[in-house]
C-alpha cells in the first residue's frame, strides 16, 4: 500500500519543528543531525531526503520558527511587544523567538543562513511598525532591537529578579518607541 501524498510533508515538518526546538535551545554547534532526527523519532537517513545539509535545515528552520511564531503573535503592537517581553516567553520550552535565542550563533554561520536571519528580522520590524508592507522607520528598529537584545541578555542572566528589571526596562523603552504606532 502506498505513502500517502502528504507523508513527505508531514515528515519534513516534523524535522523543522525538532529543529525548531533543539537550535532555539543549544545553537547550530552544539545538534546534530542525529539529534534532530531522533527528536523527531526518524532515521538520519531519512534527514538526506529533505536537506542537503546541516546549514540549510538551520536556516530553514529560522524561517520556520518565525512563521509558526508570527502566526501566533498578538495583531495590536503594544500587545506584541508585551508578550515578546515577558518571562512567559522567555521561559517557553517550544516555539522560541530565533531572533533572540539565535543571535550570538548567527554571526558566525554562512550567507544563506544570515540571508533566513534578515528576512525573520524584517518581518518582525515591519509588524512592530505597525504599518503592513512599509519599510520600518528607526522608531520600530530601536523598538525592535530592544525587544530581541532584552530577550538575549535576559536569557543569559541567572538572577529571576535582574531579568524581570531587564524585561520591564525593554518593554518601557520599547513601549516608548512605538508610542504613536497606530493600533
Amino acid at each position: 500500500m502506498p505513502w500517502p501524498s502528504t507523508r513527505r510533508a508531514e515528515s519534513r515538518d516534523r524535522i523543522l519543528f525538532s529543529a525548531e526546538r533543539l537550535f532555539t535551545k543549544s545553537g547550530f554547534d552544539q545538534v546534530s543531525i542525529d539529534q534532530v532526527m531522533q527528536d523527531a523519532g526518524m532515521t538520519r537517513g531519512a534527514f538526506y531526503a529533505h536537506f542537503r545539509s546541516k546549514q540549510e535545515l538551520y536556516s530553514e528552520a529560522i524561517l520556520s520558527a518565525a512563521w509558526r511564531m508570527g502566526a501566533q503573535h498578538p495583531t495590536d503592537v503594544e500587545t506584541l511587544i508585551r508578550a515578546y517581553l515577558s518571562p512567559e516567553h522567555l521561559g517557553q520550552k517550544k516555539g522560541s523567538c530565533p531572533l533572540a535565542f539565535l543571535v550570538s550563533d548567527i554571526g558566525q554561520r554562512d550567507q544563506p543562513v544570515r540571508d533566513s536571519y534578515t528576512k525573520v528580522f524584517s518581518a518582525l520590524a515591519t509588524k512592530v511598525s505597525g504599518v503592513p508592507d512599509a519599510e520600518p522607520d528607526a522608531a520600530a528598529l530601536r523598538a525592535l532591537v530592544l525587544m530581541v537584545g532584552g530577550v538575549a541578555v535576559a536569557r543569559a542572566l541567572n538572577d529571576p529578579i535582574l531579568v524581570e528589571r531587564v524585561l520591564a526596562a525593554c518593554r518601557e523603552g520599547a513601549l516608548s518607541e512605538t508610542a504613536s504606532v497606530p493600533i
